[in-house]
């Protein structure tokens, strides 16, 4: 029967990266993998995490199952940094999960079994929600993301929501938007969260890096104001990025049900579909989050380490866009928008001679990991863009 199965296109991504590694140009750019970079081009472990990962080594006594919803404690010392100090609510709960992807999966799981049919997500967007919306036999409805000159096209959001219908549930990014950059201001999170409030459309917010936009509590606005809008929300968490755990796959699946019971019946069905999906989640990388994340001194270590990969990938955004314009391409735009992630105008044409001509490598889609741009290759990298469009 396995003979059955259709050859499936590789992944885009992970050729680029086989691309980059085959070429022998002393000066090559790696713009395609989305991990942080340091000025050096290191992806480094945390301080905080590699201190609590000897805590870790020292004090782990077992290895004993945890259970499909994972460490609560980890899931526990989240909430305040994710939905403010102080927050307490019978009708709040989570459970952990692999990465943020088990996150948006779970989350996507739970609206189809409660009813949703048909996902609301502006596009571009990351490529593996529109995966899952569709290995989950849900319709995808999208709308426009962004606007041409680099700004949110609210008007979209708001209209497909407007038009929704029963059904339907909305896939929104909390911040660094992922392809573009392009994130809502707190005035449009405010009309969102309004619009919600007075439709039937279920929010599931996807939070996958937050502290690297504006910082910790101005990227959780988006989820904040929309919490407080409505019954009824979910909200993805990773930890992969904000603590630097990529290959640990360490994420949360957080809810607000209608009532105390509500939530706790989604508990229930959370713990049900995890089981058949992974049975239970990875334990180490939530464990080290959550020994950062009860040492008050650990925890201040993670948000410097964090401020200063904000402040890199601030300056990088400033840097290119001091530079004005790069052939055709207006550069001034990308000061403006947030996180690791902008997409290029550029056809695949120019993408090509990019790689061939200049050993620049970035998806075919022209989105670019702004964090791969360095003080050493932003111009080599302006001047290559300016050759391939002039």
């Amino acid at each position: 029967m396995l003979n059955r199965l259709t050859q499936q296109s590789p992944d885009a991504l992970l050729a680029l990266i086989k691309l980059h590694d085959a070429d022998p140009a002393p000066d090559k750019i790696d713009l395609g993998v989305g991990v942080f970079r340091t000025e050096s081009g290191a992806t480094p472990v945390f301080g905080a995490i590699k201190a609590a990962e000897q805590l870790l080594v020292d004090r782990q006594d077992s290895k004993a199952y945890l259970g499909p919803e994972g460490d609560m404690g980890f899931v526990q010392r989240l909430i305040p940094h994710i939905f403010g100090e102080g927050t307490v609510s019978d009708r709040l709960g989570g459970m952990q999960t692999p990465g943020g992807t088990g996150a948006v999966r779970l989350a996507l799981a739970l609206a189809k079994r409660a009813g949703v049919t048909r996902v609301l997500m502006g596009t571009p967007s990351w490529p593996n929600h529109a995966q899952i919306v569709a290995d989950l036999d849900l319709e995808l409805v999208a709308f426009n993301h962004a606007t041409p000159d680099g700004a949110a096209d609210i008007e979209a959001l708001l209209s497909a929501l407007g038009s929704a219908g029963e059904g339907a549930a909305v896939l929104l990014h909390g911040c660094c938007h992922n392809p573009t950059g392009v994130d809502y201001t707190p005035a449009e999170w405010d009309r969102i969260a309004a619009a919600l409030a007075d439709g039937a459309v279920l929010p599931i917010v996807d939070l996958a890096y937050q502290g690297l936009g504006v910082g910790m509590e101005a990227d959780a606005y988006g989820p904040r104001v929309v919490l407080a809008a409505v019954a009824e929300a979910l909200v993805a968490y990773s930890c992969d990025k904000n603590f630097g755990l990529y290959r640990d796959r360490v994420g949360a699946l957080y809810w607000q049900g209608a009532d105390a019971d509500g939530a706790t019946r989604i508990m229930s069905n959370g713990a049900a579909l995890a089981r058949a999906n992974w049975s239970m989640p990875p334990d180490h990388g939530a464990a080290a989050v959550r020994l950062v994340l009860e040492d008050a001194a650990l925890t201040a270590d993670w948000l410097a380490e964090l401020e200063g990969m904000r402040q890199r990938i601030s300056g990088v955004r400033k840097a290119l866009a001091a530079h004005g314009t790069a052939g055709t391409l207006d550069l001034t735009p990308y000061g403006r928008q947030q996180g690791m992630f902008a997409m290029l105008p550029l056809t695949p044409a120019q993408i090509a001679a990019l790689r061939s001509e200049h050993s620049i490598y970035m998806a075919g889609s022209g989105r670019i990991n702004i964090a791969g741009l360095t003080a050493g290759n932003l111009d080599k990298f302006t001047a290559a863009l300016a050759a391939v469009t002039a």
